[in-house]
């Protein structure tokens, strides 16, 4: 089932999406991603700025300020993987997590790929709204999974 988003909702809330890096808070998106998110613990700054540099961002703001946060790695042909997605507690249960998967997926440089990817552990309902489900054939699927990364 798609959830369809009203942009113009948000937006006379003072809410906007952008993928323009250069609106990131860096800072605000490092803190969360190495002091709150359990998939990112620990990441070094380094790491995470190169991330940035080398993925389609989107940022959710609030009157300019930094209110959350998605990370596309794709090649813009055939394959995204979403990651990285929060929503700062301030402004959490007013559907921007929704608007924000409704905007990466609309986007025109993602439009017509095979196969959207991510993992989560506890928001499946979310991304289950938007046609994602676990994956058909897990046992095609393979990984080098290296939790703790180290600076370099």
């Amino acid at each position: 089932m798609t959830v369809i988003m009203n942009d113009e909702v948000f937006e006379k809330k003072g809410f906007m999406i952008s993928n323009d890096k250069n609106l990131l808070n860096v800072d605000v998106i490092y803190d969360y991603l190495n002091n709150e998110s359990y998939w990112a613990k620990g990441i070094p700054r380094q790491k995470l700025a190169k991330a940035i540099e080398n993925s389609m961002c989107f940022g959710i703001y609030f009157n300019n300020e930094q209110a959350g946060f998605a990370r596309v790695v794709t090649d813009s042909a055939t394959f995204a993987y979403i990651c990285d997605v929060f929503v700062l507690p301030a402004y959490r249960g007013k559907s921007l997590s929704k608007w924000l998967v409704q905007t990466i997926l609309k986007h025109p440089d993602l439009k017509g790929l095979r196969r959207w990817s991510l993992a989560t552990k506890d928001a499946h309902n979310l991304y289950s709204q938007f046609g994602f489900s676990p994956i058909a054939r897990p046992e095609t699927w393979m990984e080098i999974f290296t939790p703790y990364i180290k600076p370099q």
